[in-house]
């Protein structure tokens, strides 16, 4: 199982610094010996491709993805062109991740639609599959997307795709037609039983390669008596999954009620212990997102880099 950082918005820091301090983030992982570091489009935050474009430039070696950018606010022609150019900038290290996003994100926020987000999901493919074929005419027109425009950005590289496939249609469209899914609020049993059983099948009756399984999991190094508190704390400041039926109905495929509940939290033998949990069940890919606890900022900073130095240590051992 390789080892990455997920990130979200730092509220912690100053509206001044936070883009540069996540071009740290991204650098210093690196350094850590991280394989990858994942951004999600966070509504009202950075925007995750322009941020990973610039990590890109700041780094090597790591991947870099977007875990995950909302199709409907991006049509796919540019989001192409965008994704493309941000190849260019990783150097090849860039891995695009998108999905159909939430109703409360798209149709209340956005005052977009929200109606068969997979049918949709898969007229987008269709865009972005022709867009990273090469230079050349894309000519496309499906249910969704009426398409016939040129491409010319490179023929350098070309652009992995995840989705955030969380059901059985979304699981078997990632599995025949894109390299994987990038999941969270996914416990263990959920994706031993429920996800990669599916989007294996699909992959395979594709003929395309085993997929990639990667899991946003929170983090909280403490102690015992600390655990249920980290679980609350991740639940509040990560998302209740009531607010995503999409999550609801993932969660009723494990054990987990909640966010928290899919932490790895306690000493460095509980989480350790975790997260082999996570790898035995089918994950691929642990996109670790830490949350530290603490009275102050200062505290949670010192956790944090504590915890960050403990998973660089452990890669080897998952």
């Amino acid at each position: 199982m390789r080892i990455g950082l997920m990130v979200g918005s730092d509220k912690e820091r100053s509206r001044a610094d936070r883009l540069a301090g996540l071009i740290d983030d991204g650098a210093a992982a690196e350094r850590d010996g991280f394989t990858a570091f994942w951004m999600p489009q966070v509504p009202g935050y950075l925007d995750a491709m322009t941020a990973v474009t610039l990590i890109g430039r700041a780094t090597d070696r790591i991947e870099i993805g977007t875990a995950v950018v909302p199709i409907q606010t991006r049509h796919p022609m540019a989001m192409a062109q965008q994704a493309l150019t941000t190849q260019i900038a990783c150097g090849g290290r860039f891995t695009l991740g998108v999905g159909p996003s939430h109703h409360w994100i798209v149709n209340s926020q956005l005052g977009l639609p929200y109606d068969r987000p997979a049918r949709l999901m898969s007229d987008y493919l269709e865009v972005l599959a022709a867009s990273f074929a090469g230079p050349g005419s894309v000519d496309i027109d499906n249910e969704s997307y009426c398409v016939h425009s040129p491409v010319d950005v490179t023929d350098a590289f070309d652009v992995p795709i995840l989705l955030s496939a969380l059901g059985p249609a979304m699981l078997r469209l990632a599995g025949e037609r894109a390299g994987g899914t990038v999941l969270w609020m996914a416990d263990e049993r959920a994706i031993g039983d429920h996800v990669v059983p599916r989007i294996t099948a699909a992959a395979t009756a594709a003929g395309r390669p085993a997929p990639r399984i990667v899991a946003g999991v929170p983090v909280a190094l403490c102690s015992d008596n600390e655990i249920g508190d980290a679980r609350a704390y991740a639940s509040e400041v990560l998302g209740h999954a009531d607010f995503s039926p999409n999550y609801v109905r993932l969660l009723e495929h494990g054990d987990a009620e909640d966010v928290g509940d899919t932490m790895a939290a306690g000493d460095e033998s509980a989480v350790l212990a975790r997260l082999r949990r996570y790898r035995d069940a089918g994950v691929t890919d642990l996109a670790a997102r830490i949350v530290p606890l603490g009275k102050d900022v200062g505290e949670r900073a010192k956790l944090r880099r504590r915890t960050q130095e403990f998973l660089a240590s452990v890669c080897s051992a998952l």
